[in-house]
């Protein structure tokens, strides 16, 4: 007898009929949690031999490891039941992180991290460890390339009446320049510019700053648009 069941039965029955049981032996388990704790050193040693930041911090490299091990479970455990599907999205949805990421490249390897945990625990080992090589190769190649021109922070100190006289002269030394900052204080200016110049023109530089007698002092620091050393 054929029965005419409507969406709100197929759906209740759907649900009732869930086998809450997982499908996952202890062995595949185990199986899925060492290959992704292996690919997560991977992404370890990854991170630590391309960082370019201003601080490496030992704890953030961890949790890389850690986040695509909990991300592996997380998949393992709601992959096969609907119920806990939306419960963990439930979830998911009230926890927020404050923990302020500074460096951009930090944000790529925790999503790193988070994909290979989501594609190890839903069994899409393929898809991992190929799409992991070809992220590493990429970084290691954009890691080591450097453009031919650094750029600097140059800081000078002169006379208030001389200031004017010493950006012109400067800007006809450096053709790639921007003033970042003018302060003046007891009739001394000084002037912060950033300059772009490759490493022969940095080995010259003193002899260039020594030509303009109205400068007092001068100092060059190296800078990549966050921080200075």
């Amino acid at each position: 007898m054929n029965e005419n069941l409507g969406f709100t039965d197929v759906l209740k029955k759907s649900f009732t009929s869930i086998d809450f049981s997982s499908t996952l032996t202890i062995i595949d388990i185990l199986s899925i949690l060492l290959i992704t704790l292996f690919m997560g050193l991977f992404i370890f040693y990854v991170y630590k031999r391309t960082f370019r930041g201003v601080l490496y911090t030992e704890s953030y490299n961890i949790s890389l490891v850690a986040v695509a091990l909990v991300t592996a479970l997380v998949i393992m455990t709601i992959s096969s039941n609907i119920i806990l599907s939306l419960g963990m999205v439930g979830a998911l949805s009230i926890v927020r992180f404050r923990t302020a990421i500074k460096d951009s490249m930090d944000i790529v390897f925790m999503f790193w991290a988070i994909a290979i945990g989501i594609a190890n625990g839903a069994g899409y080992f393929k898809i991992s460890v190929t799409g992991s090589v070809v992220i590493a190769l990429a970084l290691f190649f954009l890691s080591k390339y450097k453009s031919s021109k650094s750029p600097y922070l140059l800081i000078i100190d002169t006379e208030s009446s001389d200031a004017e006289m010493v950006k012109s002269s400067v800007a006809k030394l450096f053709s790639d320049l921007n003033l970042k900052s003018e302060s003046t204080s007891n009739g001394l200016t000084e002037l912060t510019i950033e300059i772009r110049m490759n490493q022969e023109d940095k080995i010259k530089i003193s002899e260039r700053l020594q030509s303009i007698p109205q400068i007092h002092k001068s100092a060059l620091l190296s800078y990549n648009g966050d921080y200075i050393s």
